[in-house]
């Protein structure tokens, strides 16, 4: 079967679909915000997707703990689009004291999880409405709920892992971003997000009284010396353009401040922006800790847990999602983004084949910047409609970025 683009006429009835849809989108957004669910639990968000989806005529096929995917379109496509929002929440007590805010304790949607998967439910509707001219166009579109992105490794690996994705063309998913204004996408060729590992460092060995150090390990001293000169050095012997951060985020060891302990942890992760200098990490930052211990006598051991590589934009991917938002949402709606140092672990699914990730903006204009992971996170809730525009015209603008002629 040969493909034929519909072109611009299909994005009408798109974006009048998600109009009419959009009250009910960010009801459901708000039902998800109040019922937040942790990693590999999204039993019940998965649930809420499934049975809109059935609803409308799908036919969507759960994972095997939580998530699910669902196709629509042509039954054997020339070409295959794959749209990804994420179900998780964080493990975070919510501060908004917004009249839907979680009723769940200590858990929130602090990454604007919500608004992805209200986002992609809003396209897969509106796709679903225009399954006979997804057919016409040899064109189908895999909508994929994803669990478990908040840790590692998480649902993204998972996937890129199995066959769910073997058939993909191009990849696509959007990210909410509170530092831009509604209504508008970031975009960039290349590595859009940075490589993310998590480091723990335990140290043992023989304790004693402060006044007594000599006859000690002095594991305190020794956790400071790593905590201080294990970054340091990783400066110096990684590219800086690699742009590698090690940062500490929890470390314990003592009780009294007259006992030296027999035991300590540090806690952290390792960022970076180079794909090719974070292959290398692992070993050398084990090398790293292993040296800097070495002097005090204390006996180490490193949980060193791969995370995500950076999110690397293609340049078709980019050039479709430019397609998508300038047909969607308007010309002056999409614009340059920086590199950030966050992990994202679409990276994994852009593995297999590839894609782009967008920057969504969800601040007011004039209003308050938010940050991420911040339990005061809010978000203005026209970035749902917004999302779902982009992501029902992204298959179209694929197709249309694909035949394009060379140059």
């Amino acid at each position: 079967m040969t493909s034929r683009i519909p072109g611009e006429a299909v994005i009408g009835p798109l974006g009048r679909a998600i109009d009419q849809l959009e009250p009910e989108l960010v009801a459901f957004r708000r039902d998800l915000h109040r019922n937040p669910e942790l990693a590999w639990q999204e039993q019940r968000t998965t649930g809420r997707v499934a049975d809109r989806l059935r609803k409308a005529g799908l036919n969507p096929q759960p994972l095997d703990i939580s998530g699910l995917i669902v196709d629509i379109g042509a039954r054997e496509p020339a070409y295959r689009v794959g749209l990804r929002a994420d179900l998780d929440a964080l493990p975070l007590p919510e501060r908004t004291g917004l009249p839907f805010a979680s009723a769940v304790p200590g858990v929130s949607h602090a990454c604007g999880h919500d608004v992805h998967t209200a986002a992609l439910l809003g396209a897969g509707l509106a796709l679903a409405s225009q399954q006979a001219v997804l057919a016409e166009a040899g064109l189908a579109v895999r909508l994929i709920f994803q669990p478990a992105e908040e840790i590692m490794p998480g649902g993204g690996r998972m996937l890129a892992d199995s066959l769910l994705l073997r058939d993909l063309d191009r990849v696509f998913a959007l990210h909410c971003d509170p530092r831009r204004d509604v209504g508008t996408f970031g975009l960039r060729v290349g590595a859009i997000t940075g490589a993310s590992d998590a480091i723990t460092v335990r140290l043992t060995g023989k304790g004693g009284h402060t006044s007594r150090p000599h006859l000690t390990a002095d594991l305190t001293y020794a956790l400071a010396k790593v905590a201080t000169d294990v970054p340091a050095a990783l400066s110096r012997r990684l590219d800086p353009r690699a742009g590698a951060a090690l940062v500490w985020g929890s470390i314990h060891a003592g009780h009294a401040p007259n006992v030296i302990p027999d035991r300590g942890e540090l806690q952290g992760t390792l960022r970076m922006l180079d794909a090719q200098a974070w292959a290398g990490s692992e070993v050398l930052v084990r090398e790293l800790i292993a040296e800097v211990v070495a002097p005090y006598g204390a006996d180490h051991e490193v949980e060193y847990r791969q995370g995500v590589p950076p999110v690397v934009n293609s340049p078709s991917g980019t050039a479709a999602c430019t397609w998508a938002a300038a047909h969607a949402v308007g010309p002056d709606s999409v614009g340059p983004t920086e590199q950030s140092l966050g992990g994202e672990d679409f990276a994994w699914l852009l593995q297999t084949c590839e894609g782009a990730l967008v920057r969504l903006g969800t601040r007011s204009p004039g209003g308050r910047t938010y940050d991420l992971h911040q339990g005061d996170l809010v978000v203005n809730e026209a970035a749902v409609g917004y999302g779902a525009r982009l992501l029902s015209a992204l298959p179209f603008g694929a197709l249309a970025v694909r035949e394009l002629p060379a140059g």
